[in-house]
């Protein structure tokens, strides 16, 4: 069954809700100050209780305000938050999880949910002090407003009591108030207040003139002091002003409201500070007081609650605080529009067809010599540009959300194999393309298990190293030379050479007798099968992962290194495109074809002659800087004559620069990037195809690909391309 609009509205909320929690839930552990997250649990979970109540998802409603009501007392300092606590919670959010995608199924509570749903909230009744929660019923919420606080900050209560000129003909003794407010406390002070008695014949034995100022010392909570005045409060004038040490008791108490809109009267009633009939009295003066003043308001609630007494000016002022803060986060949600991905997939790809069409109309232009028509097409043109850039921004996400999905994997994962990992990040708001975000979830997943399981060392050998007991994994995200460099680090023990070696060796990919390098042994753990683990567990061993990344990075255009120390750790970097829809690029040609180099990796161009250094050795001497050079004619076997006069240039990828020999260079180009059809994906130093504005196509050259062949000196051709390339 298809979900109406605002229950698929609920589900997106409730799931970003849930995303929210899970992120407190793995960041409280160890805080100093754990009120802010724990007032974030306990907000994602009032909300989703709340708004499922709209819908009638009583199973959602009743779940939820149980693990409500053992968070509502881990923030009133009922409960501490146990590493226990944190992992039920945890299998909690996990269930309301379920529940959320069961109703996006289309069965909102399966029986075998149900079950597991109990099963949770039996394993919650310790936390809530043995209270029973019944199946399908709400849980017990405990008031912190009951709760008794010790006896040296309790302070006392202040009454100020005017009793109507009626109360005796009603009944009412104004003594047997006083005598009932000393069961619930101790009065410390008391005076009468007979100012308004007249005498001689002027005086009513029926009438009641009698008043008290009265100081109490008690635990009661303010609403049982104004119920002891409930028969008379209509004809009397009750005031109950809160002992100072209660202050700052409300003031928390609103603090810690759930984010919701309310206006200050509410507010104040909702944090304890006053009653509905307080609140209810007060209005009915301020609409009194603004029908005899002829004004269409009278005095502000707050100057009303203030001058009478009834609220103490700061917590008045946390109130407006509340108020004031929702209202800005409010103003700042309405900014915000959800747009589906699809629908900013389908706006990229107009884009890049908008970029197409406004190169050939260029081209065009060019080609007619009209001056009006030329300035006309390159204004276009930056307008095009300008929406390019927009375009492609909406679909730039920061990665810290990747990242923060790793909390849960390497806290499960390191109990799971009895070590104390902290898990470091660093960059979340590093931004790249969401397409490239989406498909790094899985290569990063293998990277940090991997170094969960084979870095990080069990305990005794951590000791035995002199390290500390807790192991480090470390997430960084970066721009780096028009790239994005992610690096995932451990402490641990690093690659055992002599190990990965010896297997290479028993599988054949290495000789006996062969020295490769250090990058080249570490890049035999990327082979298919390849594992150094003595034993298969749930996590490793079996040898598939490491190949799978270095396939999906390979798919994004992407480039892979591991820089490892034996007994110290290992850092693997990771480096990619930041968009793989639109670039701007420098235009090359070789011969008659055309290539694109990605703009941000070019440092600079300039004649071959002056700068050769080695030509035999393929080196270019730049201001004292000796660089390796690829010349694209050899590596794409164009066998035709070279020109007199060859151009170079200087491109950058991480660290390392090299140059690329080309024939001519035709200034900047905006490309949109095609992908490569399967005839062309096994071919090195090409990452894809875009088309010109006089409709050629143009390779997209693969800068990282080829900065490796140049510094590594294997210059061997590469197969040859057809004259016509095949796009696909």
């Amino acid at each position: 069954m298809d979900l109406d609009k605002a229950k698929q509205t609920f589900i997106i909320e409730a799931q970003e809700l849930l995303g929210a929690m899970e992120e407190a839930l793995l960041t409280v552990e160890g805080q100093a100050d754990q009120a802010e997250a724990v007032n974030a649990m306990f907000r994602a979970v009032h909300t989703i209780k709340g708004s499922a109540g709209l819908f009638g998802l009583d199973g959602i409603v009743h779940f939820s305000h149980t693990v409500e009501s053992v968070m509502d007392r881990v923030r009133s300092h009922q409960l501490s938050l146990s590493s226990a606590l944190v992992s039920l919670v945890l299998e909690c959010h996990d269930h309301l999880s379920q529940m959320i995608a069961d109703l996006q199924g289309g069965d909102p509570e399966p029986p075998a949910s149900r079950e597991v749903g109990q099963g949770l909230v039996n394993r919650l009744l310790p936390f809530l002090e043995g209270k029973g929660v019944e199946a399908g019923s709400a849980a017990p919420v405990v008031s912190r407003q009951t709760s008794k606080v010790p006896e040296s900050e309790q302070g006392s209560w202040h009454i100020s009591a005017r009793f109507g000129a009626d109360v005796l003909r009603n009944g009412m003794d104004p003594l047997s108030f006083i005598r009932f407010l000393g069961t619930l406390g101790t009065i410390i002070h008391m005076a009468p207040f007979v100012d308004g008695l007249p005498g001689g014949e002027a005086f009513d034995p029926e009438t009641c003139y009698y008043g008290f100022e009265l100081d109490l010392e008690t635990d009661a909570d303010r609403q049982t002091i104004e119920d002891v005045f409930e028969f008379v409060r209509e004809d009397s004038r009750i005031r109950i002003i809160p002992p100072h040490s209660k202050v700052e008791e409300y003031i928390q108490l609103i603090r810690d409201l759930p984010e919701e809109e309310r206006l200050l009267g509410e507010t104040l009633v909702a944090g304890g500070s006053i009653t509905a009939k307080d609140l209810e009295e007060c209005l009915q003066r301020q609409k009194q007081e603004s029908y005899e003043g002829g004004s269409v308001q009278g005095r502000l609630l707050g100057t009303i609650l203030i001058e009478d007494q009834a609220v103490p000016p700061p917590v008045v002022a946390a109130a407006l605080d509340k108020q004031k803060k929702f209202q800005e986060r409010q103003a700042h949600e309405l900014k915000v529009v959800k747009v589906q991905a699809d629908k900013l997939d389908k706006l990229v790809d107009l884009v890049g067809e908008l970029v197409i069409a406004g190169a050939t109309a260029k081209v065009l232009a060019g080609q007619t010599r009209d001056d009006r028509m030329m300035e006309s097409t390159a204004i276009i043109n930056n307008l095009v540009e300008a929406i390019r850039d927009t375009a492609l921004g909406l679909r730039m996400v920061q990665i810290g959300e990747t990242f923060n999905r790793f909390r849960r994997i390497v806290r499960d994962v390191s109990k799971e194999l009895g070590k104390s990992i902290d898990l470091e990040i660093h960059g979340a708001e590093t931004e790249l393309d969401k397409s490239i975000v989406e498909k790094l979830s899985d290569p990063l997943m293998h990277i940090v298990r991997n170094s969960i399981d084979h870095g990080i060392e069990p305990l005794e050998i951590r000791k035995a190293r002199g390290k500390p007991d807790a192991g480090t994994l470390s997430l960084n995200a970066s721009h780096e030379s028009g790239s994005i460099l992610i690096e995932v680090s451990d402490d641990g023990g690093g690659l055992n050479r002599s190990k990965i070696l010896a297997k290479a060796m028993e599988r054949g990919l290495i000789s006996a007798g062969s020295a490769p390098s250090d990058q080249e042994v570490c890049n035999l753990i990327f082979e298919p099968g390849f594992s150094t683990a003595d034993s298969v567990s749930n996590l490793s061993g079996r040898g598939v992962g490491m190949d799978v990344v270095r396939r999906n990075i390979d798919e994004l255009r992407g480039n892979i290194e591991i820089e490892t120390e034996e007994g110290l750790g290992t850092n693997i970097r990771i480096r990619l495109p930041l968009t793989l829809a639109i670039i701007d690029g420098f235009r090359v040609g070789v011969n008659h074809a055309s290539y694109v180099v990605p703009l941000d990796m070019v440092i600079e161009c300039l004649d071959l002659g002056p700068f050769l250094e080695s030509e035999e050795n393929h080196l270019i001497n730049l201001r004292g800087e000796v660089l390796p050079f690829l010349r694209l004619r050899e590596v794409f076997r164009i066998n035709e004559e070279p020109p007199q006069r060859e151009r170079v240039v200087v491109v950058q990828y991480g660290e390392t620069r090299a140059g690329l020999v080309v024939d001519k260079l035709l200034g900047e180009f905006q490309a949109v990037i095609k992908p490569l059809g399967g005839l062309f994906r096994q071919i090195r130093g090409i990452g894809g195809s875009t088309i010109l504005g006089s409709g050629e196509v143009a390779l997209i050259l693969d800068v990282p690909q080829l900065v490796q062949l140049a510094t590594e000196q294997k210059h061997a051709p590469l197969k040859r391309l057809p004259a016509l390339p095949v796009i696909g």
